[in-house]
């Protein structure tokens, strides 16, 4: 059963099949840049030593993202992952979310990455289920609290043009449906590692018996398989080591949300940063629903539309200059991943998966 899994995940990873959804996501990048981008805008722009500053700035913020996965993930495995296994384990997970959509993301395969690292299967899946309930726990909290302190009105509409009562019941619509995905899987999870494992699993056993669900009964059935594995290994822990993991958690996260921040800094005078902290979070949250690789081109559209507001420059330059500040933020919190991962990939599944390449 392993080999024949091997084979897939080879099969799956192999820089073939991941040149594709990369290219999609850049297409999509390029015709935005096309349609909307106005070269004149760079007259607006200033490259200067504040800017370099608040550049590194943002990419520190991103290492410390970085770094806040890595700790949790040292957590998580009770230090039987080295720090350069971690690192390498959050690089590829990294990697395969971006070159996947937002709805599929890199989970599906990070319990390999654990377990090829010498970590069992049964442990490797609690991992992975406990970082994904940290992660979405960490919305389940933030977005009710931000929403409070800014307000609906305030977080999902801008004074830019085009951005008036449509878009904000459109944007409120995806973000409440994002949450709601986000808040049920929550739900689900935590009920089935702290409370009721067997319960869960025959639950998702029979939701997966309806017709149009059968093709992918066998999938459910090792998901079902996984909570229960995983709540046996997660019941253990102390409430000490989930206070650690969550506090990883939100240094992670958080220190990406602070990104676009450290950006529009290095080039204007900002005045709300908790406004654009707040709006970047609900972007994410939005970007459950983007079926393009990492999100791409749905990012850079929502989250250029609510940095507008912070922009000091001519309305007519503000569209272009949101667009071009946007692109930075990709080009310092997702492309990095695509060059990290490919450099990774072909030696690691050579190093990993030898017989199962040969096989494919």
């Amino acid at each position: 059963m392993e080999s024949t899994n091997d084979s897939e995940i080879a099969r799956q990873l192999h820089p073939k099949r991941i040149l594709i959804p990369v290219v999609l996501g850049l297409m999509v990048v390029l015709w935005l840049i096309f349609k909307e981008f106005n070269i004149s805008v760079f007259r607006e722009i200033e490259f200067t030593w504040r800017s370099v500053f608040w550049l590194t700035v943002a990419w520190l913020c991103m290492i410390g993202r970085d770094l806040g996965y890595v700790i949790r993930l040292r957590i998580l495995s009770e230090k039987d992952l080295t720090w350069k296994q971690a690192i390498r384990v959050i690089m590829l997970w990294e990697f395969t979310s971006a070159v996947t959509p937002s709805t599929v993301g890199g989970t599906a395969v990070a319990v390999v990455f654990i377990h090829k690292e010498g970590i069992s299967v049964g442990r490797s899946t609690s991992v992975v289920l406990a970082t994904s309930f940290l992660d979405e726990l960490y919305f389940v909290i933030m977005f009710p609290v931000i929403l409070l302190i800014v307000g609906g009105d305030i977080l999902f509409t801008t004074s830019a043009s085009g951005t008036g009562v449509a878009l904000f019941n459109n944007l409120m619509f995806v973000a409440i449906a994002g949450y709601a995905i986000i808040l049920a899987w929550v739900l689900l999870i935590g009920w089935g590692l702290f409370i009721n494992p067997e319960g869960i699993r025959k639950v998702i056993l029979w939701f997966f018996r309806l017709p149009f669900l059968r093709r992918w009964r066998s999938a459910a059935e090792r998901a079902g398989d996984d909570i229960v594995i995983s709540s046996h290994e997660l019941k253990k822990k102390s409430v000490f080591f989930w206070g650690k993991a969550l506090l990883a958690t939100f240094l992670s996260w958080t220190s990406r949300y602070w990104v676009i921040n450290a950006i529009l800094v290095a080039f204007f005078i900002i005045d709300d940063h908790f406004l654009i902290f707040a709006r970047q979070l609900v972007t994410w949250i939005m970007m459950i629903m983007s079926p393009t690789p990492g999100g791409s081109g749905f990012a850079e559209v929502i989250l250029g539309r609510y940095i507008s507001d912070a922009i000091p420059a001519d309305p007519l330059h503000v569209g272009s200059l949101a667009l071009a500040m946007t692109i930075i933020w990709r080009m310092v919190s997702y492309y990095p991943y695509l060059i990290i991962g490919a450099s990774l990939i072909p030696g690691w599944l050579q190093r990993k998966f030898r017989l199962a390449l040969k096989k494919s």
